[in-house]
């Protein structure tokens, strides 16, 4: 798991972030087993604390689930869960600011999705 880490947020959030990132685009499937907190935090160079806490973050939001002795693993649906999240993150926090600066430019539809005006 290769992780680009940033100093503008906490290194559990971001790790967090890479973890979802893995489930939306199919690299962790339903069923599949997380790294262990041990794994993770020897591979990224970060404490078991904050691998935990970044992993209890997806606990909590329902996309994993601990099975005791047995580690943590994706649970059904978490996918779908995930895109719909996403999808209604980026329709209120993202596009708003986005169609701000699509109509403070003067841009057109045709200049959006790349076709010449005639």
């Amino acid at each position: 798991m290769q992780i680009n880490w940033n100093n503008k947020e906490p290194i559990y959030l971001q790790l967090r972030d890479r973890l979802v990132e893995l489930i939306m685009d199919g690299d962790l499937t339903e069923g599949d087993a997380l790294p262990s907190v041990r794994q993770i935090s020897s591979e990224q160079r970060i404490n078991p604390i904050t691998v935990s806490k970044a992993l209890q973050l997806l606990v909590d939001d329902g996309l994993v689930e601990k099975k005791r002795g047995l580690g943590m693993y994706v649970v059904n649906g978490a996918r779908e869960q995930l895109a719909k999240q996403e999808r209604e993150k980026f329709l209120h926090d993202e596009w708003p600011q986005i169609a701000e600066r699509i109509e403070r430019l003067g841009l057109a539809l045709d200049d959006l999705i790349g076709r010449d005006k005639n």
